[in-house]
């Protein structure tokens, strides 16, 4: 068992620091050996690079909310999991070699059937799923993504998976070509002249935080009767044209985070198919490169999309 942890040693800066041995478990709490961990680009370079209040700009920190492992021990309390299950754990804890959760907090089984390296961006994923489930996007809505970052990518996979047409926007090829193998309907370079063609949308998740997107959406007639554009991407502020939704009796909504209930709804979706975790995954790299790996995240390469430190 690996007994190091990821942290943000100062501002645009990361290195690996001692965790210590891991108590016993107890109660309800299980012990988890770290296996791979999914890096959270949006949440996890804010804090690196102190913006927009992430980390209160305190160092050193720890910052992460997606685990993969085994149970190697439980306290006598423990009901639901047994020593040798492989786990997803959403505890915003950092990148860490071992962990004490609750079986009843943000926890998953994974189903044998799913590789336990893919099921790393769990985090992200869960939190697409639930904005997809909160503002309630249905079967033959007409949806539109711009961004396709891992937040954004699995938006349009969870939308696609409840029976939403989907289309996506980056100006990045890479991303848009894992869009396309996901199965969206349609993926363009952002600012396409084709994206009005595609319109009017119910449905518009800003997962890039352009700022003038909400006007071209005005302007352009993007948004449908009753619609709703859901805020995704990270910004310290948030201006929209009162005509936006005037007329239109649309709305703006925001979800963040996911529930212990997203997680078994994802997995289900994963085990069958119908969310891949594949094509967004750019980089499985040692944990001990993780120095490298956040140094990249911070000046922004357009290469990097979904990222996973295996622990072995």
């Amino acid at each position: 068992m690996r007994t190091i942890a990821v942290e943000f040693v100062r501002q645009g800066e990361a290195g690996l620091a001692d965790l210590g041995d891991p108590p016993a478990p107890a109660g309800s709490l299980v012990l988890i050996e770290t296996a791979f961990t999914g890096v959270t680009n949006g949440t996890e370079r804010h804090a690196l690079l102190a913006e927009h209040g992430f980390g209160g700009g305190v160092y050193p920190s720890r910052h992460g909310y997606q685990h993969v492992g085994q149970v190697v021990a439980v306290g006598d309390g423990v009901k639901t999991l047994q020593i040798g299950d492989w786990v997803f754990c959403g505890d915003y804890v950092g990148h860490r070699g071992w962990h004490l959760a609750d079986e009843n907090g943000l926890l998953v089984k994974l189903p044998p059937t799913l590789e336990p390296r893919q099921c790393a961006l769990f985090g992200v994923a869960g939190v697409a799923l639930r904005a997809v489930r909160r503002m309630r996007v249905g079967a033959g809505d007409c949806v539109w993504v711009a961004g396709q970052g891992p937040i954004g990518h699995f938006i349009g996979q969870c939308a696609r998976a409840v029976g939403a047409q989907v289309v996506v926007t980056d100006v990045s090829a890479r991303r848009l070509d894992a869009a396309r193998r996901a199965g969206a309907y349609a993926a363009l370079d952002a600012g396409s002249a084709d994206l009005a063609a595609q319109g009017p949308f119910n449905f518009i998740f800003d997962a890039c935080s352009a700022p003038r997107l909400l006007f071209d959406v005005q302007k352009d007639g993007l948004l449908a009767h009753g619609g709703c554009i859901g805020m995704m991407a990270v910004r310290s502020d948030v201006a929209y044209p009162w005509g936006l939704l005037h007329g239109t009796e649309a709305r703006i909504e925001t979800s963040c985070h996911f529930s212990r209930d997203d997680l078994r709804v994802l997995s289900f979706l994963v085990e069958t198919g119908l969310v891949l975790m594949e094509p967004i995954i750019s980089d499985i790299v040692p944990i001990e490169d993780a120095p490298g790996l956040y140094g990249r995240l911070a000046s922004g390469d357009p290469a990097l999309m979904g990222a996973v430190f295996d622990w072995s």
